[in-house]
């Protein structure tokens, strides 16, 4: 007889029940996410209803995080907007990331005007992937048509990618972020 013949062991088909979440488990489970996370009020909303479909349940879990001051969609749409422009991340696609996480389009409006400019996020980008004057081999001009494609793909506008690719070295292109 073949091991593909032998029957399935009894231990294999058991699963361990499902978890029952109460009001104290699922706040300690978003108290431990929001400890590790920062997180928007939507987003942990969602996390929670991946534990349990009791909606009521875990909307009295975020609300409550919110009065305990855990969690603040205003500071975290600026923490985050601030943290990905100094990546190097364009308006266009940080308004994009905070609104997958259920940030209203008001608060990410707010965030983006605290946030660096848009061209100190090009530089950024450019020093980051090495576009034009950042370029170590090869003459920036050989490769313009491609490094507009990044900024592009990145979501710059064609005027601020210009202005940054217009720059001859390293030193000018950072002589346009006022910091």
């Amino acid at each position: 007889m073949s091991s593909n013949e032998d029957p399935p062991r009894a231990t294999l088909g058991r699963r361990r029940p499902e978890r029952q979440w109460d009001d104290a488990s699922l706040d300690a489970a978003a108290q431990r996410y929001l400890a590790r996370f920062a997180s928007s009020a939507e987003n942990l909303r969602r996390v929670l209803l991946r534990k349990t479909e009791d909606a009521a349940l875990v909307e009295a879990v975020v609300e409550r995080c919110r009065r305990r001051g855990f969690i603040d969609d205003r500071a975290y749409a600026s923490a985050r907007s601030a943290s990905l422009r100094r990546a190097g991340a364009s308006a266009r696609a940080i308004e994009e990331r905070l609104r997958q996480k259920g940030v209203a389009r008001e608060v990410i409006r707010a965030a983006l005007a605290e946030a660096p400019s848009e061209i100190e996020a090009a530089v950024a980008l450019a020093r980051r992937r090495r576009l034009g004057p950042f370029r170590r081999i090869g003459h920036p001009a050989e490769f313009r048509e491609k490094d507009l494609a990044a900024f592009a793909r990145a979501g710059f506008s064609l005027e601020v990618a210009r202005e940054v690719l217009g720059c001859a070295s390293p030193e000018e292109a950072e002589a346009l972020t006022p910091s």
